[in-house]
């Protein structure tokens, strides 16, 4: 992670957005315009970023989509034959409610749905 915050901080010249950390992962927040950069760190060797980064190695692990109403679009993507991860909303970090759409119904690509 020191590697990685140093590139965005130190040569991107990103200012750091304090995160709490969540899903036993240390989260390092960068603001880049409106859009928010999250890096992500497993501390619990079973969790589901230490699995990814196992498996995967470092890299892009999701994209974050903000929504007015998390129920409704999950509503939307459910009659639209989305498949989901969370069925119903829980808490993310900045005790967001989030949802994870599967990324078999995304394109490959693991989507999360947050309500601001």
């Amino acid at each position: 992670m020191d590697e990685s915050v140093s590139f965005y901080r130190d040569i991107l010249g990103l200012p750091e957005s304090p995160l709490d950390d969540s899903d036993g992962a240390r989260i390092q927040g960068f603001s880049a315009g409106s859009a928010l950069v999250e890096l992500l760190e497993g501390t619990d060797p079973s969790s589901p970023i230490s699995r990814f980064i196992q498996k995967r190695g470092p890299g892009i692990h999701h994209v974050c989509f903000a929504v007015d109403d998390l129920d409704a679009t999950l509503e939307r993507c459910r009659a639209a034959g989305v498949r989901l991860i969370d069925e119903t909303p829980r808490r993310g970090a900045e005790g967001k409610r989030i949802a994870f759409l599967h990324p078999a119904s995304t394109s490959g690509v693991l989507v999360e749905l947050s309500e601001y």
